[in-house]
């Protein structure tokens, strides 16, 4: 795939879109991660301000271009934008990468993190090939627990003291998802749209792994 290739990639389902974020999505995620409920388990936030969340807008173009991580805007049909999944900590030899999503408090209970998760699953297997999905979650926090268990992810293990935030170290649950069990799970049975492309570097970087 050429550099040249635009640098956008949209996934759509029955009711969820993920997209690569543009300039414009600032003040919609200066919004919903300004709620401190929304980001009390992150290592960051919540936003202060619209600033905040520029910044991390600008700071994708890199990290993609660099194939560091992946972070797409989740926009459901009816809500507009609810909040970011993205893939990050890849390992291109060992072709898995983890999966990590947060939504605006509007979305919760929507089943906007199911559609989200099965259109992010369909990008690891089937855009990219890998073999793994990984994912965190605090065993505090149960809504994230219960969403990934629900939707396929096998628990494997705690990491304690995994990450910091608010002045504490912080557990997390890991878990993993393989390529069977998204093709034999209910993330494997939704339908989805694509338009646009991976971004090179991603495919690049996987294609000097294959030996």
């Amino acid at each position: 795939m050429a550099d040249d290739v635009p640098d956008h990639l949209l996934l759509r389902g029955p009711s969820m879109t993920v997209r690569t974020p543009v300039p414009g999505d600032a003040t919609a995620l200066y919004r919903l991660a300004s709620d401190p409920l929304v980001t009390q388990w992150f290592s960051w936030g919540p936003y202060q301000e619209t600033a905040e969340a520029r910044a991390y807008l600008d700071r994708l173009p890199e990290q993609r271009a660099l194939a560091t991580q992946l972070d797409l805007i989740q926009v459901h049909r009816d809500l507009g934008p609810v909040g970011i999944t993205g893939l990050s900590e890849f390992a291109f030899r060992d072709r898995r990468a983890m999966v990590g999503s947060w939504l605006g408090r509007g979305a919760w209970g929507s089943g906007a993190n199911t559609e989200s998760k099965a259109l992010m699953a369909y990008l690891s297997f089937e855009l990219l090939g890998l073999h793994r999905l990984g994912a965190y979650a605090n065993p505090r926090n149960g809504r994230s627990v219960r969403a990934l268990e629900k939707v396929g992810f096998v628990r494997e293990g705690l990491l304690r003291g995994w990450h910091r935030h608010a002045g504490e170290q912080l557990d997390v649950y890991v878990y993993g998802m393989l390529r069977p069990d998204w093709e034999h799970g209910p993330l494997g049975a939704v339908p989805v749209e694509v338009e646009g492309a991976v971004p090179p570097a991603f495919l690049r970087r996987l294609q000097a792994t294959a030996a």
